[in-house]
């Protein structure tokens, strides 16, 4: 049994799980400050998260492609070494990578008592869809248990490959 194969499966899982830890994370923090007219320390709204994949130059199905072993091998157990280092580079970048933007949305809202409201009596707020955020967390939380049930299972399989 090879072990980088083994393991490939906790990487890819762990890396989804904490993509959608950040997504309850970003979902939350922009629902608490839905009503947020200024931020500490920026002044201004406060500015809605949005978490975005980021595509790698080799896409997955490219990855694969390479590692494909060769099916005229006298020995399926051997690997060649190219094989090798193309298989532990895919181990590397399994699963999707991510970072957090910022975005320029915002509403207006006419109250002229308001301390942040400009010359025309206007308020910024950030435009934030309440059921968006909420769908988005709870979507986020089932996909992390979902990633967690992999987890699991491949514990379950190594374990039980272990027995044998």
């Amino acid at each position: 049994m090879n072990i980088d194969r083994m393991f490939s499966v906790f990487k890819t899982a762990s890396r989804g799980m904490a993509l959608q830890r950040e997504n309850v994370a970003i979902a939350s923090e922009n629902i608490a400050n839905a009503n947020s007219s200024r931020v500490n320390g920026r002044g201004g709204p406060y500015r809605p998260k949005t978490l975005v994949a980021t595509q790698d130059s080799e896409d997955f199905g490219t990855l694969l492609q390479q590692t494909k072993l060769n099916l005229k091998q006298v020995d399926p157990e051997h690997l060649s070494s190219a094989s090798k280092n193309n298989l532990a580079r895919m181990n590397d970048t399994m699963g999707p990578d991510f970072h957090v933007v910022e975005e320029d949305k915002f509403r207006y809202e006419y109250d002229p008592d308001h301390p942040d409201a400009d010359e025309n009596g206007m308020v910024k707020y950030p435009d934030i869809d309440m059921v968006r955020e909420m769908t988005r967390m709870v979507s986020a939380n089932r996909l992390y248990e979902a990633n967690l049930s992999v987890v699991q299972a491949q514990k379950e399989i190594v374990k039980r490959s272990l027995e044998i």
